[in-house]
Formats: structure tokens, C-alpha cells, sequence
């Protein structure tokens, strides 16, 4: 069935040749108007004005819960569309200033981005891809590849994007469209509709900036993209998965249930078991089985990111990274589909054990994935999640602070969980009196020693932290108290410590130490985003979010030495940032053996899945990778996953990151 869907997908998208295209106007007209549609709801706009025969000037922007870019863009092209000079003015996401230029003079290209200024020899044959910008870029690209002869194009200064297919497509009011597939700028293809050589659409995930006058077909577009998308990742199961009957892990260093390594051993799997651990050559090798040469690597189970929000090209992130079990902690209400493509290894993907609905309430910071109205909108909501088999809830910020203690009871009545962020205008201990189980990130405990007077729907959820992180106390009386709620209540704290360092460390224009190790790795939209700086910042701000920060850290250890629960996750890239996540762990002063724990075994028996999952033991599952090193005895060699195994498929971690445009560990 599988073989039968990719090839009747792949005959509808037939790749037609990059050189035919019709070159149209590159606006149609004066000023082209774009809505710019993020998780379905209408949040910002994207304008472009032809201002002379080789100049546009573009305006966009879109709002996320009080976050989003703001950008005013010129840019100058020459006969050959390549961009001879721009200027970008405005706020990121997290509203740190932009301004950037580029300019030719000659065969001197000169700039100012956030990585610094520079300039170089430019030879008219490539293409400045600007780091923050409207989507004006996307559409010369797509020019650029489709009058290029061989489907590629240079960028400037390093880089380059391919076309990798041109399918022509028609909706169903006969309206004809290209859909093109680009290869080279991001961890995912880029995927641009256009009509000629103008841009009609582009969807990127919840992210979509479509033109006016194609709005009504929006959702088609998405479906029909869905699709070619389906059969990408499907090609990509098809080709990369491994499968094996039996296989032997000779002469491997195991990592043990107890923290310990157990030397030199030979790990028997049959099918998707794990059938026995021996000293190496105790037993002989079964005939047909896959031998692997394990001497001087570290044989781990599958380790589990307990703070995700999958969608289908995440998963070969997560598994490439030795990541083999999640909890989602907030999704839509068809993640049982990925959840089952993931499983039947349609698509690569993990194990999602945990189904983390989630609830918001009214207002302009609202996370718009489930908003309610009323207090019996969101008590009919946890009904609902529960009849799909959910087994926690997750409350977001916006929720009113009087619902929390009936959402809560309706939520234990059904026998579910109840996590998330702190409404506004309540602190941790409220929301632990009033019926959570557990808190998500870092930044709400230490809001509770703030004041209940901050609206942390606004991202003063993020700069009051770091402002005033610095100042909790770990031996205050207020502070020993809330240790003693934490623990009575027996409260789970996932506190996502790696989105915080590249949000309150990281500096603009230099390499986020989140992401430093492995920058050089990814494609260049990837790698360009880790020198945005996080939270906007000044010279006198700056030492003070360290010295917040570090004491965020120490909270880590402080929480962990006083037997608070605690479990690792990332709320962001798969597989790379779950590895910092660990060596933060590490950082704060939690020992690597016991740190690897929890993201095995402790998280297995938190998520109730430790008879199959979590250690490498007789008779469970073998979801099993292997390190090329000894994340016991140096935590960084955690990135050095070779290989992970599971449902009896091998993935060989550099053929899963080629596929994905990042190139593996050297």
C-alpha cells in the first residue's frame, strides 16, 4: 500500500524541466498584497510596491502572542534579478532591532547583518540571502532556479539552493499553479506556489503568507501540499530504514539501568527485542544475523524528550539524534495520525507516549491552536481530549485564574494530568493549590518569587526573568517553602533549559552558545537564526541576563539535589537542542550518568512505558543507539550518535541528516 501511494503521488507530481517557465512581471502589478495566516488565524500582512523598473519596497509582519517580526525592506535588483543592494529595518520575532544592508560596488559586495560587517568579490553569479527579511527573497530565488540551467543557485556569501522539483498543479476551480520544492536554506525543503514567476503562496508549517487574490484557495494549497510533502518523508522511510531480523552488537560498552557501564559486551536483538546482554564471545553469533562492531562506542537506549510539538518532518531530527521516544505537549487533534505514521514507519519518527492537549483562554496573547470562550467551552474541551485518549491537559496563559480549579477537577475526574504554563496574574504555588501536576519552563518557578501582577501572556514572561533572575535566593525562607509545596505535591518540573540560554544568552551577532557546537553543520537559514541575539539587549542588560541565567541553572541542580522531579526537554529543534539540554544538566553540576538516566530510564517510568522502554534489558524493546564515544564520561560525545535502532530498522544518523540538508558530526 505504501509502494502503491508514493508511486501514484510521485506520477500526479511529475517534475517538469527547471528551464521552462513563463517570465511574467515580477509583481503584476504596482503593489501586491499578501495575509499572512499563522496556525490558522489571520496575523499580520505582507505588502510589496514595484517602485522603478529594477526596485521594491516591502512591508511585513505578523503577531504571535505579543511576539513577531516587523520589517520595512528595499531592494534593488539588476537586468539579471540578482540583488545589487537592500536595506532591512525593523524588529525579529523577539523584537530585537534589525537593520541590515547590502550593497555592490564593482565586483565588491559590501554588508552589515548580525553577524557584523564585511565585504568581499562578487562576481554577479550569486545571489545575497539576507538574514531577517520579508519574503520578497523567496520570490527572486524562485526566479533565479527557474531560468537557472541547472536547477541551482549560488548564494552570497556561501550557500546554495536547489531546485528539486517543479510540479505542475491544478486546483479545482482550474486555476494552474507551480509548486516548487527547494532544497539547501533550511533543516526542511522550502516550498514556494507560484504562478509564473510570481509569488502566490508560501505554507511553512503553522506559518502561511498568501496573495490576496488566492486566499480562498489557501487550504487546498495546504492539502495538496500535504501530499507531495507525504511522499517526500515516504521516499525517505523507504530508502533509509534498515530492516534486519536478528543483529549483534559485538564488543560494546552498555550503558546500564543503574548509571553504570557494563564493558565489552555482545547485545543480542531478534526482531524488535532485545534477546540477551553477554560478555563479548561468551555466545556464539547467530547465523544471518546483522553483525555491528561496537569496540570503544557506548550502547544507550533510545532516550526520551519529554517537552515536543511533532509534526512530520521533525521526526528524522528526533531519531537522527538518538531521540526515540516524546510527549507532545501540545498539538492538534489529528496527532494520532502522525502518531500511527510514525509507528508503522511510514514516516521516520519517534514514539509519542504522551498526548498533551491544550487549552487557552480568550485574548489578543491567546495560543491560537485551542482557544475557549468559556469556562464550559474548556471543561467540554478536556472531555473531548480525554474521549481521544489524551492523558494530560496543558493550560497556557491566558487562562482566566478563576476556571483553573474547575478545569483541574474535571481533568482528574477523567483520571488525566494537568500541566502547562502559569495564567496570568497567578503564581506557581496558586496553581499548584488549585490542581497542576506539573510546570513547563524554568521561567514560571521563578516568576513565582516576582509578583502575581505581571501579565505573563506578554513576553514580560521572559524579561522579568531575566532581569530579575539573578536576585531568588535558594536559601530564603519564601524559596524553602516553595521546595516543601513542589514536594508535597509531588510536582513535575520540565524546564527546557536550552531554549532559555539561546533566549537570554545568546548575543546578537555572535554565535549562540545553544547551538555553537553544531552551527557549522546546518544549512544556511539554520544558521543564520543563532546570531539574532535572543531577547533584545543592551551593554548594562546584558551581564545582568547572564547572571539570571546562571542562576536558572543552578536552580536545576538545587531542584534535582532536593528530590524534585525533573525531566528533559526541549520545546524546540529535535535531537540537537535535547543534546545541549543534557550538557546543561551536566553544567548545573548533576552528574552525567544520572543525567543520562533521566533521559532514559527515569523518563520511561514517568510516562508508564519502562516494561518495553528506557534500559537495555532481556526481554524489552530494543530501541537502542550507539555513540561513537562516552557521554558517562564527557556528555558532548551525547552528539555523536552512529546509528539508532528501532521497530527492527536500523538509521544510520548521517544518511538521515544528508536527507535533511545537515551534514554529519566529523
Amino acid at each position: 500500500m505504501k509502494n502503491l501511494i508514493t508511486t501514484s503521488l510521485l506520477i500526479l507530481f511529475l517534475t517538469i524541466s527547471c528551464k521552462e517557465t513563463n517570465h511574467t512581471d515580477p509583481t503584476g502589478s504596482q503593489e501586491v498584497v499578501y495575509e499572512v495566516v499563522f496556525r490558522e488565524s489571520l496575523a499580520g500582512e505582507y505588502k510589496k510596491t514595484k517602485t522603478g523598473d529594477h526596485d521594491f519596497e516591502c512591508y511585513y509582519t505578523y503577531t504571535d502572542r505579543g511576539r513577531g517580526p516587523e520589517y520595512t525592506e528595499k531592494i534593488t535588483v539588476n537586468d539579471r534579478n540578482y540583488i545589487t543592494a537592500q536595506s532591512i529595518k525593523g524588529v525579529n520575532y523577539r523584537k530585537v532591532p534589525v537593520n541590515e544592508v547590502f550593497s555592490i560596488s564593482g565586483t565588491t559586495a559590501s554588508w552589515e547583518n548580525p553577524k557584523g560587517k564585511d565585504q568581499g568579490e562578487i562576481k554577479g553569479d550569486a545571489l545575497y540571502f539576507r538574514y531577517d527579511g520579508s519574503p520578497a527573497i523567496y520570490e527572486i530565488l524562485a526566479q533565479q532556479l527557474l531560468t537557472s540551467e541547472t536547477g541551482k543557485v549560488r548564494l552570497f556569501p556561501e550557500g546554495e539552493a536547489e531546485l528539486v522539483k517543479k510540479m505542475a498543479l491544478t486546483l479545482e476551480n482550474g486555476t494552474e499553479l507551480d509548486l516548487l520544492m527547494i532544497k539547501g536554506l533550511d533543516m526542511v525543503p522550502t516550498y514556494l506556489w507560484m504562478k509564473g514567476d510570481q509569488l502566490v503562496c508560501s505554507i511553512a508549517g503553522n506559518l502561511h503568507v498568501v496573495q490576496e487574490a488566492y486566499k480562498s484557495m489557501r487550504s487546498e494549497m495546504k492539502k495538496m501540499q500535504d501530499s507531495v510533502e507525504d511522499a517526500y518523508l515516504i521516499e525517505i522511510s523507504e530508502k533509509l530504514s534498515h530492516g534486519f531480523n536478528k543483529a549483534v552488537i559485538r564488543n560494546v560498552n552498555v550503558f546500564g539501568v543503574d548509571g553504570t557501564l557494563l564493558m565489552n559486551q555482545d547485545v543480542f536483538v531478534d526482531g524488535e527485542t532485545i534477546q540477551a546482554i553477554q560478555a563479548t564471545g561468551k555466545n556464539a553469533i547467530p547465523e544471518n544475523a546483522e553483525v555491528i562492531d561496537g569496540t570503544g562506542k557506548t550502547l544507550m537506549p533510545g532516550m526520551f524528550d519529554m517537552h515536543t510539538h511533532n509534526g512530520k518532518f521533525r521526526g528524522i531530527l528526533h531519531v537522527a539524534g538518538g531521540v526515540t521516544s516524546v510527549r507532545d505537549m501540545a498539538n492538534n487533534k489529528q496527532l494520532y495520525q502522525l502518531r500511527d505514521q510514525f509507528e508503522a514507519n511510514e514516516i521516520i519518527g519517534p514514539h509519542i507516549v504522551t498526548f498533551c492537549g491544550i487549552i487557552d483562554g480568550p485574548g489578543p496573547y491567546a495560543n491560537q491552536r485551542n482557544v475557549v470562550e468559556t469556562l464550559e467551552e474548556g471543561l467540554a474541551e478536556i472531555q473531548d481530549y480525554k474521549d481521544l485518549g489524551y492523558q494530560q491537559i496543558k493550560l497556557y496563559s491566558s487562562i482566566k485564574p478563576e476556571w483553573v480549579t474547575p478545569l483541574t477537577e474535571k481533568a482528574h475526574a477523567l483520571g488525566m494530568r494537568v500541566s502547562g504554563h502559569i495564567p496570568a496574574f497567578m503564581t506557581a504555588s496558586q496553581a499548584i493549590n488549585q490542581g497542576y501536576n506539573e510546570i513547563q519552563h524554568m521561567n514560571m518557578l521563578f516568576l513565582n518569587f516576582l509578583s502575581d501582577t505581571i501579565d505573563t501572556r506578554t513576553p514580560l514572561r521572559f524579561t522579568m526573568v531575566a532581569k530579575h533572575g539573578l536576585d531568588l535566593d535558594f536559601e530564603s525562607e519564601e524559596y524553602l517553602e516553595f521546595i516543601d509545596l513542589l514536594k508535597a505535591k509531588d510536582i513535575l518540573i520540565d524546564p527546557t533549559m536550552g531554549v532559555f540560554e539561546n533566549m537570554i544568552v545568546a548575543t546578537k551577532g555572535e554565535p549562540s552558545p545553544t547551538y555553537s557546537e553544531i552551527m557549522g553543520r546546518l544549512p544556511i537559514i539554520s544558521q543564520r537564526q543563532f546570531y539574532a541575539g535572543g531577547l533584545p539587549k543592551t551593554e548594562e542588560t546584558t551581564p545582568i541576563y547572564r547572571k539570571s541565567y546562571d542562576n536558572m541553572i543552578a536552580a536545576v541542580y538545587d531542584l534535582y539535589k532536593k528530590d524534585v522531579k525533573i525531566v528533559p526537554g526541549t520545546d524546540g529543534i529535535p535531537g540537537f537542542l535535547y543534546h545541549r539540554e543534557l550538557e546543561l544538566y551536566v553544567k548545573s553540576g548533576i552528574p552525567a550518568n544520572e543525567v543520562l538516566q533521566l533521559a532514559t530510564i527515569k523518563s520511561a517510568e514517568i510516562t508508564g512505558v519502562s516494561e518495553s522502554y528506557g534500559s537495555i534489558e532481556a526481554g524489552k524493546k530494543a530501541d537502542l543507539i550507539l555513540v561513537d564515544g562516552n557521554p558517562v564520561a564527557n556528555i558532548g560525545d551525547i552528539r555523536r550518535v552512529e546509528w539508532t535502532m528501532k521497530g527492527s530498522n536500523l538509521f544510520y544518523a548521517k544518511e538521515l541528516y544528508n536527507a535533511m540538508g545537515i551534514n554529519h558530526f566529523k
